[in-house]
């Protein structure tokens, strides 16, 4: 049993909006037919930018670089150098092997990064400069020979910390190019952007919505919506620094849940007291407020058996453990886009600074993927090679029967051909005349 101290005023959207899917579709059944031109009049229309190229020169980064501050350009490496330490260790844990299954047999892995990786870093409310690391540094550590990074520019400005990071991220070509347009050329490629293998990062509900038209023609790391923050906090918890957790995520967007889940009614009334005080003073309030109004709750449960259960039903992107044994919660949950425990470190962290991925899914796909890894930026293929004979006469033989349960003589045969070349096997329907064969059938009885 739970009860709520606070309850949402809205329901979470889910799906896109009708309009939206319209003006995708829209914009990305334009750009596949007039390319270049079209990208053009979309950047014009929606940004207010039509520069004579997208693309920025060596020697235009180099003066964009030379303008941020030099404490942020410090910081951008430190940051790039936790994400790609962690990014490195993921890749290790990524073997490629070859096995003899049986004598003669062998089998093997390989994990092939994808020749292209598009990188799209958002700049609509802010310059979300963290997801230049998040996508392009992890990208480069997965061996990804060719990254392509695209930025939007803010209100006619360039954004040039983005495109530092971009640059100190290794991305091999920079556009300021922002929107469904950017997306769309990257997916499908035009004259002046080569097409991509895989798009990554986070973005709008009109670039989540290109991602997923696009996704078949093109890769993707994962369908994103708003941003969210659950915190499962027992009476150990602080409640002024789960206040401010949870504000720290509403502060993405109106549409951005937040919510807490307590052992402790106590603690969920003084949690509601601080965020009553903390949020008027917010230099975002105009986005935290309508988030914590109409998609924050405070949910009480008898303990934390039941708080673990209820967090794993709402499967949200970030999950914050402020307990007194943060720890348990790696063993007793499991649909979460990445956990934070304990009150050392916060959502805040992931996102902006440690080094873990903060491209994570949201709107309960924690369900069934993870975030955006190295792995993502692999091909895991596999090989297969028959060095005995006697090994090819056997899986021949087997492969003959097991295709024409099937009705596949064509696969039953290519077995055959096996088992006759290294064993002498006859093959019956070579010496046959050449006339068409009945469809073969199989039948069986059924009781009455």
């Amino acid at each position: 049993m739970h009860r709520k101290l606070k309850a949402p005023a809205e329901s979470p959207a889910r799906g896109a909006d009708p309009e939206v899917r319209a003006t995708v579709t829209a914009i990305i059944d334009d750009v596949r037919a007039r390319g270049d031109d079209a990208v053009r009049e979309l950047s014009a229309r929606f940004d207010g930018w039509s520069p004579e190229r997208f693309r920025l020169g060596p020697d235009e980064v180099e003066a964009i670089v030379a303008t941020v501050p030099a404490q942020v350009l410090d910081d951008i490496r430190t940051v790039q150098a936790n994400v790609r330490r962690f990014a490195e260790h993921q890749r290790a844990s990524l073997r490629d092997f070859e096995v003899e299954t049986e004598p003669g047999v062998l089998l093997g892995q390989r994990n092939i990064p994808v020749a292209a990786a598009g990188a799209y870093v958002p700049g609509g409310r802010y310059p979300l400069v963290a997801s230049a690391h998040m996508t392009i540094v992890t990208a480069k550590t997965a061996g990804v020979p060719r990254v392509a990074a695209c930025t939007p520019p803010i209100r006619g400005q360039v954004p040039a910390a983005t495109v530092a990071a971009m640059h100190l991220a290794g991305a091999d070509e920079i556009y300021l190019l922002g929107g469904v347009q950017a997306v769309a050329a990257l997916a499908l490629g035009t004259a002046g952007i080569p097409a991509v293998d895989i798009l990554t990062g986070p973005g709008n509900a009109y670039v989540a919505e290109a991602k997923r038209q696009l996704f078949g023609e093109v890769g993707i790391d994962l369908l994103a919506g708003p941003t969210e923050i659950l915190v499962i906090a027992d009476a150990y918890a602080d409640p002024f620094v789960v206040a401010v957790d949870l504000l720290s995520q509403a502060e993405h967007g109106p549409d951005s849940p937040a919510v807490l889940i307590t052992t402790s009614a106590d603690l969920g009334r003084q949690v509601l007291d601080h965020v009553a005080r903390i949020l008027p003073g917010m230099p975002t309030r105009d986005y935290a407020a309508p988030a914590w109004r109409d998609h924050g709750q405070v949910i009480v449960v008898d303990d934390l058996d039941a708080a673990y259960a209820l967090a794993d039903e709402f499967a949200f992107e970030h999950v914050q453990v402020l307990t007194r044994q943060p720890r348990e919660a790696l063993e007793r949950m499991r649909d979460y886009g990445a956990l934070f425990l304990g009150e050392g470190t916060c959502v805040s962290y992931g996102d902006k600074v440690i080094g873990t991925n903060h491209t994570l899914p949201t709107r309960r796909g924690a369900r069934y993927t993870g975030g955006l890894w190295v792995g993502r930026y692999l091909k895991t293929v596999t090989y297969q090679e028959v060095v005995d004979p006697a090994a090819s006469v056997a899986l021949g033989r087997l492969c003959g029967r097991a295709s024409r349960v099937e009705l596949f003589e064509g696969h039953a045969r290519s077995g055959d051909v096996r088992a006759a070349k290294y064993a002498g096997d006859p093959l019956p329907w070579a010496d046959a005349p050449a006339e068409a064969a009945p469809p073969a059938q199989v039948t069986a009885e059924v009781a009455p």
